[in-house]
């Protein structure tokens, strides 16, 4: 007996699983019966996920303001460096002479307005004894002035070749970490060379460049009011690293771009995060995790939702119990049982949770609850003979 009861209810469980199991479908209960639940708000999590490229805060690409070759190469790659400091030393010679060549004529400069200041002084004590007359003097004094702006031109000469011999020592504009070394000692290298000696990545913080659509964008600044509060009101984000894991210090939207790129309809944003470990490397790659809680969603269940060309559709109920076949727009986010409405639903509403593809627009039904249509599957399994479930099988 007992070996019979087991066979009946496995194939009554088939039985059900062909009459209901379909999506939406729901037994013939011979009457008009169909559950129906009102919409309640209820909090809802999901997340969005955005590939993203990581760049250091400050990435400064190294070059060279004189040509020459490479003497010194003070650093290697890898290596934390601090602002000054002294990176690469170019062959210097020819600036060192140039150096020299200024400080003599900055020299030659000063003896010529010692001389023209000896001169205009003697002929003010002439003038003052009226033994030479205001033309004598006028002349010393012009002969002054003029040495005088010799000895400021060729200072500012002398700075100017000082200037240049420092630019023979590449130094790091800003604290950072060294990049790749293309080029060796010997290298002849000046300022249009490609690529440059190498770039200083600041990445005690990192910047994470992702990107959103317009629509995106448009819903975001829309309800926050303007770009500034919508970058300010978005939640924190987490970062998933290339290798799956994810990176174990939260990150913060700080910028949006503000223009849309009409290749990818997409505009950029950018997130920061701290890296004390220095785990994160400048032109890496990973995914920003954007989280999205709503504590006063409309979700509903997608067993109970149509999709026609795109577009989702649900049964509503009437106050009169006539179903209306209403469209309704859902978050592009879900958990793959649940869709969170955006549109077409309101708290209070009622629609049909299953039996939806039997269903056709302006019927009338008899709306019981979810239960009692649980209910009535489980008393017609236990009604259902033998012969019923065959006939049921074959159709």
């Amino acid at each position: 007996m007992k070996i019979k009861n087991y066979l009946l209810v496995a194939c009554m469980s088939t039985l059900v699983v062909a009459c209901g199991g379909k999506r939406g479908g729901m037994p013939n209960f011979g009457d008009d019966e169909y559950p129906v639940v009102a919409v309640e708000a209820s909090a809802s999590s999901s997340e969005t996920s955005y590939p993203a490229t990581i760049k250091g805060v400050q990435d400064v690409e190294i070059r060279p303001k004189v040509a020459g070759f490479i003497t010194r190469v003070n650093v290697k790659e890898g290596q934390t460096v601090g602002a000054g400091q002294v990176l690469f030393v170019i062959d210097n010679a020819t600036y060192q002479a140039a150096v020299r060549q200024a400080q003599a004529a900055v020299n030659t400069a000063k003896a010529q307005m010692n001389t023209a200041k000896l001169t205009y002084e003697n002929n003010q004590k002439l003038f003052e004894q009226n033994i030479i007359g205001d033309y004598e003097l006028s002349t010393a004094k012009n002969s002054f002035e003029t040495a005088t702006a010799a000895v400021a031109q060729a200072e500012a000469a002398l700075a100017s070749a000082r200037e240049t011999l420092s630019f023979c020592y590449v130094k790091s504009p800003s604290a950072g970490v060294i990049g790749s070394l293309p080029y060796k000692v010997g290298s002849m290298v000046s300022s249009g060379s490609m690529p440059a000696l190498t770039t200083v990545s600041n990445n005690s913080s990192m910047e994470v460049y992702f990107s959103m659509t317009e629509k995106d964008i448009l819903d975001m600044v829309k309800t926050a009011g303007t770009a500034q509060a919508a970058i300010a009101s978005m939640p924190t984000v987490t970062l998933q690293l290339a290798d799956g894991s994810t990176y174990n210090h939260p990150g913060k939207v700080t910028k949006m771009s503000g223009v849309i790129d009409p290749a990818t309809g997409s505009a950029q944003l950018i997130a920061v995060f701290q890296n004390p470990e220095r785990l994160l490397k400048s032109g890496g790659s990973g995914s920003i995790i954007v989280p999205h809680d709503n504590a006063s969603a409309i979700v509903v269940p997608q067993s109970c939702v149509s999709e026609i060309q795109d577009k989702k559709f649900m049964y509503t109920v009437s106050k009169d119990n006539k179903v209306k076949f209403t469209e309704i727009k859902v978050a592009p986010q879900n958990d793959g049982n649940n869709y969170v409405v955006t549109e077409g639903l309101n708290v209070g509403d009622r629609y049909v949770t299953n039996g939806i593809t039997k269903l056709t627009d302006g019927q009338e039904i008899k709306p019981i609850t979810p239960a009692r249509y649980q209910q009535k599957i489980t008393e017609q399994a236990k009604a259902m003979t033998a012969g019923d479930i065959v006939g049921a099988m074959k159709k």
